[in-house]
């Protein structure tokens, strides 16, 4: 099974591909977790975001493959970390990869959101895009050592 996070942006800022990577590579081996990132839509440069958004959810789809989804949106269900790792352990026994789907700074287009399984929203607060990459990472590492009695994890 692979975890796999499919963003928007192909340039995050150094601290940003630090964080990711530090979790990442924290990982098991039978659960390794993958970054995969799209362009933004170009139509974002004449201003149509909705076709922005829509060119950002073919690629999204795309890189995704058949993984199960789960978009990150505001509107989406907050979970607790045992939850995540409920969700989690579920995945790992029924073996299918799972995609973390998160958008540019516009959002994920309906397609992504219909697409999704799950809608996960990590906060109330409005957090930048790049920045969701290193919290969805840090969750997934601690949902794991949650589940392998690991002491990260202090609830």
């Amino acid at each position: 099974m692979r975890l796999n996070m499919v963003a928007v942006g192909r340039r995050p800022p150094d601290w940003i591909r630090t964080g990711v990577d530090e979790f990442a590579q924290r990982m098991p081996r039978h659960l390794p977790l993958a970054v995969k990132a799209v362009n933004p839509g170009d139509a974002r440069r004449s201003g149509d975001i909705d076709r922005a958004r829509a060119q950002e959810a073919d690629a999204l789809l795309a890189a995704a493959g058949s993984a199960r989804l789960i978009a990150l949106d505001e509107r989406g269900r907050s979970w607790r970390t045992p939850d995540l790792a409920e969700y989690l352990d579920a995945a790992l026994h029924e073996g299918r990869d799972l995609a973390f789907v998160i958008g540019g700074a516009d959002g994920l287009d309906k397609r992504c959101l219909n697409a999704a399984e799950r809608r996960w929203s990590l906060s109330a607060l409005t957090l930048p895009h790049m920045l969701v990459r290193v919290i969805v990472a840090e969750q997934l590492y601690r949902a794991w050592t949650l589940l392998a009695g690991h002491p990260y994890h202090r609830a």
